[in-house]
């Protein structure tokens, strides 16, 4: 049963039925009902409809006179946008706290704090494990002082939160390279290395997410761009050749 303790029945439903997209419960791809919806939260139709379309005009879902909604899936071209934004925005606040030289140690406090967070996550509990993602690179991001981007990264979160749900689900074990990427960019913050954290930053997300084309884009120069590309490429073969042992 779903917890609907909040303020009308048509934002409780949206708010319900959004969560479980994005933590995979309700799969892009899939065709829910309104009835469905109704009985599992406990509801009449009409509020369901009025979450449905409001989902709808987010992009969450399609809906189809008689036949429910439709999930939308997360689709190549998005991911790379959301990751192609993510690099942006989290290399920027980097750069901006270094160039200013202003101080990095409660940033750095805050990250540890939260790798301390992401250690004590249960293995099986991936939406908690998403969501500690999405608060570290937020917190990197509010560091950097501008409120503007921050306002529009957090626009990002819920995709993000969807995007790394779907990673860990596909790949179980990124778990543990996740923490580490994590603790190397934190290092890289630390030692004030813009440069660094940028080339960690977008190994990291293109890596978790397999998206390998940012790696040009985003590289602080072309030799770093073959050479990440290379590096990655390289550990994807070689857990592939040992799938097939």
């Amino acid at each position: 049963m779903l917890d609907l303790s909040a303020t009308s029945a048509a934002d409780r439903v949206y708010e319900a039925v959004k969560e479980l997209i994005l933590t995979n419960a309700i799969a892009g791809g899939e065709l829910i009902s309104e009835g469905e919806v109704a009985q599992r939260c406990e509801v009449s139709r009409t509020p369901v409809r009025e979450a449905f379309l409001r989902l709808q005009a987010e992009g969450w879902m399609r809906l189809y006179p008689k036949r429910g909604a439709l999930v939308l899936p997360v689709t190549d071209t998005e991911a790379r946008d959301v990751v192609d934004a993510r690099i942006l925005i989290e290399s920027h606040a980097v750069r901006g706290l270094v160039a200013r030289g202003l101080p990095t140690g409660d940033l750095v406090a805050d990250l540890r704090r939260n790798l301390a967070a992401h250690a004590k996550v249960e293995p099986d509990d991936i939406a908690d494990f998403a969501r500690v993602d999405a608060q570290f690179h937020q917190c990197i991001v509010s560091a950097g002082a501008n409120g503007v981007l921050a306002d529009f990264y957090l626009g990002l979160a819920e995709r993000q939160r969807r995007m790394t749900t779907a990673s860990v689900h596909r790949e179980p074990t990124v778990t543990p390279r996740i923490i580490a990427e994590h603790t190397a960019l934190v290092d890289a913050i630390e030692r004030a290395d813009a440069d660094r954290f940028t080339s960690l930053l977008v190994d990291h997300v293109a890596g978790v997410h397999r998206i390998e084309d940012v790696y040009a884009v985003h590289a602080t120069d072309t030799t770093d761009a073959r050479t990440t590309h290379a590096i990655y490429a390289d550990a994807r073969g070689t857990q592939a050749e040992e799938g097939q042992r």
